[in-house]
């Protein structure tokens, strides 16, 4: 395994569909942490998503496979001061591209949910950058990739 994305070999043990030419598609651990803000100019690894994500072997999230898995991708949003709250990585039609990815913390309303900044678009790769936003103050906000890895079936982040 290389860090950030496993190698092709690590992916052959583990559950995934065909994507694309002799690649898979699997779900992935990823870690996003705050980035450099005004607020916070270092970044802050304690505000942040953990998620299972549905990742192509480009790094970028596969609708194919999360419409195989969507029960396994979750979320939790980690905030320092502040419970966490859990969700789920939901892709839903409409917005730029077609398509939105969000993170959805119930289903019943859809004040709470954090749509992603064309995050279909994006490679989740160690170093990468993604916006979220977020449900309350509705800016966007980026986080850095922290850390991707396999998932351990049926655990949540």
């Amino acid at each position: 395994m290389t860090h950030g994305v496993p190698t092709s070999d690590a992916r052959a043990h583990h559950r995934g569909v065909t994507s694309g030419p002799g690649g898979s598609a699997e779900l992935h651990r990823v870690t996003l942490t705050l980035a450099r803000c005004h607020d916070y100019p270092d970044g802050s690894a304690g505000r942040g998503y953990d998620l299972v994500a549905p990742l192509g072997p480009d790094g970028r999230l596969d609708a194919a496979l999360w419409r195989e898995a969507r029960d396994h991708c979750r979320v939790r949003r980690f905030w320092t001061g502040e419970p966490d709250r859990h969700g789920r990585l939901v892709h839903r039609a409409g917005g730029e591209g077609g398509a939105t990815w969000l993170i959805d913390y119930d289903d019943r309303t859809m004040e709470d949910d954090e749509p992603g900044y064309r995050l279909g678009t994006h490679a989740f790769v160690v170093g990468e950058y993604v916006s979220i936003r977020d449900a309350g103050s509705g800016d966007f906000q980026t986080f850095m990739v922290a850390y991707v890895s396999e998932a351990a079936p049926d655990r949540e982040p």
